[in-house]
């Protein structure tokens, strides 16, 4: 039998063309904003993808809102490191 144990939001990016090149005058930015949104509890995974070479990454929220607030807001997402993003509903199975 299959336990949902609770509704999660997750959030893919792809990153834009040439993106390596914006990243060092954005990344601390962007850090200081995925840590303030881990410390308010509405992200609760984040990072990228290592065995891609276009550059991508996932992050699981709580709900969709936060995952759309995350996106508006994040200094990748604003200054184009980020080409595109995809964000899913994911049903939580296996919980602690």
């Amino acid at each position: 039998m299959l336990v949902v144990q609770g509704m999660k939001f997750v959030l893919f990016y792809e990153s834009a063309p040439g993106f390596m090149a914006k990243v060092p005058a954005h990344i601390d930015a962007h850090r200081l904003f995925w840590k303030e949104s881990r410390e308010a509890d509405t992200l609760l995974l984040f990072g990228p993808f290592t065995d891609s070479p276009a550059g991508s990454a996932m992050g699981v929220f709580r709900t969709r809102e936060a995952a759309e607030s995350f996106v508006a807001r994040d200094p990748f997402v604003r200054h184009g490191i980020v080409a595109r993003y995809l964000i899913r509903e994911w049903a939580e199975v296996l919980a602690p």
